[in-house]
């Protein structure tokens, strides 16, 4: 039987609202991470990058991981006890929500998406937490999110707040990231903190070589899009902010994602798609 969404997937099987002849980027997101919340169609995106990067799994991988660290050390260093998380995508182990309210079980949480799929999953393991709630927008329209009704009433605006763009941005195709990015950080308030992880052009040979194959199979595939930024264009992304050092002695700016404050040594050297994944966090003064 061929991997199609047609054979894969009975129609009873489809949530209403999805097309299982499109791909998404959550459920794709979902394949990268071994999930079973994606169709044939995404599973599709998988392989094609599997064929020009055998270990393509890394990519959402470094993702995750600097998510799971960032948030804690938002909680835990930066104060914040409220988080705006776009582009949530689809429940995993460790979720924003988790990862806060482990330091503080009152911290707020407000995740953001517009994939059927993920809007199902992410009310039904929501449905007991009163300090996290699920918004369906688009995070590539910024006022839609920041005037969300229930935005504005579960978060404060008069205190620091936690934005997370964490594997999202090199899905906005758009030129003009900066712009995008400064709607957000305009309504942030002084103290607050936005974390970002973005597929990267490390400008090397060979790393870029595979970077640039990699985006030709995530653009000219069912989804649709993935850019590869260098530091560079990936610095448009957080206008005005001070950034965050990576780690001890190094340069504030963005770094590789697995090696943004890592929890340990490193055992093995990083692969080569993990060299292609970047990673900040910035502080608005």
């Amino acid at each position: 039987m061929s991997d199609t969404a047609s054979k894969y997937e009975a129609p009873s099987m489809v949530p209403v609202g999805v097309d299982p002849t499109r791909a998404s980027i959550a459920r794709v997101y979902d394949a990268f991470l071994g999930g079973k919340d994606n169709y044939g169609i995404d599973r599709e995106v998988f392989h094609k990058v599997q064929k020009v990067a055998p270990e393509a799994q890394d990519l959402a991988w470094s993702n995750r991981n600097f998510l799971t660290r960032a948030v804690r050390f938002l909680t835990d260093q930066g104060g914040i006890r409220q988080f705006l998380d776009c582009g949530s995508g689809l429940p995993t182990a460790e979720n924003t929500h988790q990862i806060a309210q482990r330091i503080d079980p009152e911290a707020r949480v407000v995740y953001v998406d517009n994939d059927p799929v993920v809007i199902a999953h992410g009310e039904a393991l929501l449905e007991d937490n009163d300090f996290t709630h699920f918004v369906a927008a688009d995070i590539f329209e910024p006022q839609k999110v920041l005037q969300n009704p229930t935005v504005r009433k579960y978060l404060d605006f008069t205190k620091p707040i936690g934005l997370l763009h964490v594997g999202t941005l090199h899905h906005y195709t758009a030129e003009n990231g900066g712009e995008l990015m400064q709607e957000y950080i305009d309504e942030l308030p002084s103290g607050s903190f936005v974390a970002i992880s973005h597929f990267l052009d490390p400008q090397t040979p060979g790393h870029s070589e595979l970077a640039r194959r990699m985006e030709d199979v995530f653009i000219h595939s069912p989804m649709g899009s993935g850019r590869f930024r260098t530091k560079a264009q990936l610095r448009e992304f957080l206008p005005g902010l001070e950034i965050i050092p990576p780690g001890p002695g190094k340069p504030a700016d963005f770094e590789l994602s697995d090696l943004w404050w890592p929890d340990g040594p490193r055992l093995r050297p990083l692969s080569q798609v993990e060299e292609c994944s970047a990673a900040a966090v910035g502080r608005k003064l």
